[in-house]
């Protein structure tokens, strides 16, 4: 038994060593999952209703908000999509990924002002990393926001970020990479929303974690699903009711149950480019054994996970 478990031992650590060179010496570019939760991630804060104590007790089964890292071999670059309130966590996988020694932290990119896709810059400052001119690509709106508002102003001044403006359809070019925000309707207290357009070069992705109603949108999602090889939307809830005492009108994002309903005669091909995340605490599909996660699947559709690598 003991001859058997060195070989086990040994075997394990050579096939870990053999999966980090081939993404090592991989040179083409591709995101990397680091968070799957709504803003709050699971389980959330003040909630001990039976959803949420599995998360409580094991802390395998937690979750953070929602994170795309994006690596690029070929530069030695890589890129955050949202900085969120588990930025500490999510940024040590991405250097677990990308090491630092080899990968320059070339910037992070945020779609608006709600607390889970941008509160992470705070570890940015000089109570925390005392970072140095971490470029920030934001929209115009969501820019002021950072430069005129307490605490987020001192990054801008302390240098701690480097702001970099985006507009609505102008993409960004960085070596092999392009990464175009667009304009999406949601609640625009502060800021502008966006969702992402990420393109490598043989692959490409839609990232859209935060949006109203598909019909609230000018723009037609199926038709968008046929011009990419990954879609990466807002799943926050599965279905009306999930929200018990509350209006969920009132919280108009996509249902899953309704994104399934739009896609439904999709063909198979593109019904496997999506990929639901950005999960609420409430939401089943948190739950991969969960009846609603293989309902999900056995339509064809992902549910997203930590730890998903998507070649570009």
């Amino acid at each position: 038994m003991g001859l058997l478990r060195i070989i086990f031992v040994v075997v394990n650590c050579a096939l870990t060593v053999m999966s980090f060179s081939l993404h090592a010496e991989n040179k083409s570019p591709y995101l990397y999952i680091l968070g799957v939760a709504q803003d709050a991630g699971y389980p959330q804060t003040g909630c001990y209703a039976e959803h949420c104590m599995p998360g409580w007790n094991d802390v395998k089964l937690r979750r953070g908000a929602v994170s795309l890292g994006l690596i690029d071999p070929k530069s030695n670059k890589k890129y955050m999509f949202e900085a969120t309130p588990n930025f500490p966590e999510q940024l040590f996988k991405l250097d677990q990924e990308a090491p630092n020694k080899r990968f320059e932290f070339a910037g992070l990119f945020i779609t608006h002002a709600h607390i889970g896709h941008y509160a992470g810059l705070m570890f940015l400052g000089h109570e925390a990393m005392g970072a140095k001119d971490i470029p920030v690509y934001a929209m115009p709106k969501m820019s002021q926001f950072l430069k005129t508002n307490g605490p987020w102003s001192q990054l801008v001044s302390h240098h701690n970020i480097a702001l970099r403006p985006l507009e609505d359809n102008q993409p960004q070019v960085f070596d092999d990479i392009k990464i175009t925000p667009f304009l999406v309707p949601h609640r625009d207290e502060y800021s502008e929303t966006v969702g992402y357009r990420i393109e490598g070069p043989n692959k490409s992705a839609l990232f859209i974690p935060d949006i109203d109603k598909w019909s609230k949108w000018k723009v037609s999602i199926v038709d968008l699903i046929s011009t990419v090889d990954y879609v990466l939307i807002d799943a926050t809830f599965f279905a009306d009711g999930e929200l018990k005492g509350r209006d969920m009108s009132k919280v108009p994002h996509p249902l899953v149950s309704e994104s399934m309903a739009i896609f439904n005669d999709l063909p198979l091909k593109q019904k496997q480019k999506i990929w639901f995340i950005h999960f609420n605490h409430t939401n089943p599909l948190l739950n991969p054994d969960s009846k609603e996660s293989q309902q999900v699947k056995s339509k064809g559709f992902n549910v997203a996970k930590e730890g998903v690598r998507l070649a570009l």
